[in-house]
């Protein structure tokens, strides 16, 4: 005796899967980039990774390619709203906005962009673990999954001269970076780049996870390097900003659903 039958499974076309949005206009995408970077920016305070007035995520602005919103200088983290965001230029001038950009990280920002123009944001902050393997002068080893989606695809900026407030630091470190989605920054930090401000963010919290991990299975023992072969098929399947930006999206839409004052 046969039991029911089974219902069919629904198209695939009926299921709901978030992709980038379009936008008609450079007003529509400006308003979406500063939504995503102000909870960005959130995200990072929740996560702990506000050091005084240190760490910064800059987007580049959709008409103005030279131009680039920023966290207001001082601002809490966790306070940013989209309206506090301040628009710079490539000097760190202030053209749009109520309040200073930190001059220090914006030289370092602007030069990325610079050299990159296929850059949307960019993120760097003093995270605990970031910190940890910059201090070792380390990069990430294949040891995980996500850290291979950075193997091959990151660098060591192999040089510390303190704050970094002149051009020329920021012109180094955007060649120390190259065509590479992160930095290691010696005894400084972490940075990432991404083709949206979703990836750019997600690479820098999947790095400082990565370092994490790294760090703590070195604590314990000798970690068992994933083979070049592997680590190079894995970072092709999981290494690029459109799985950055899928996997960024459960944040997103826990920040804006929680925190919806930041869109004001």
């Amino acid at each position: 005796m046969h039991g029911p039958t089974p219902p069919l499974p629904l198209p695939t076309d009926q299921l709901r899967f978030a992709m980038p949005p379009m936008h008609e206009s450079p007003a529509d995408e400006r308003r979406h980039r500063k939504e995503r970077l102000a909870g960005a920016i959130r995200i990072f305070g929740r996560l702990g990774f506000e050091d005084g007035v240190s760490g910064h995520i800059t987007a580049r602005d959709p008409e103005f390619s030279d131009c680039f919103w920023v966290n207001p200088f001082g601002m809490p983290f966790k306070h940013v709203t989209v309206s506090d965001l301040v628009l710079a230029n490539e000097d760190g001038q202030v053209i749009e906005g109520s309040y200073h950009v930190n001059q220090a990280a914006f030289t370092v920002h602007a030069q990325v962009h610079a050299a990159r123009p296929d850059v949307v944001a960019v993120a760097h902050c003093h995270s605990v673990h970031g910190r940890a393997l910059a201090a070792l002068g380390d990069l990430l080893d294949p040891i995980t999954q996500e850290s291979c989606a950075f193997y091959e695809d990151h660098a060591l900026y192999d040089n510390y001269t303190g704050v970094a407030v002149d051009t020329d630091e920021g012109r180094r470190i955007a060649a120390a970076l190259g065509s590479r989605k992160a930095l290691v920054l010696r005894n400084h930090g972490m940075l990432t780049v991404g083709d949206s401000v979703d990836a750019a963010a997600w690479w820098f919290l999947s790095m400082e996870r990565s370092a994490q991990v790294q760090l703590t299975a070195r604590a314990a023992g000798r970690p068992i390097l994933i083979d070049h072969r592997l680590a190079v098929a894995t970072r092709e399947q999981t290494g690029g900003d459109l799985v950055a930006w899928i996997n960024y999206q459960p944040l997103w839409q826990d920040i804006s659903r929680s925190e919806p004052d930041l869109l004001s």
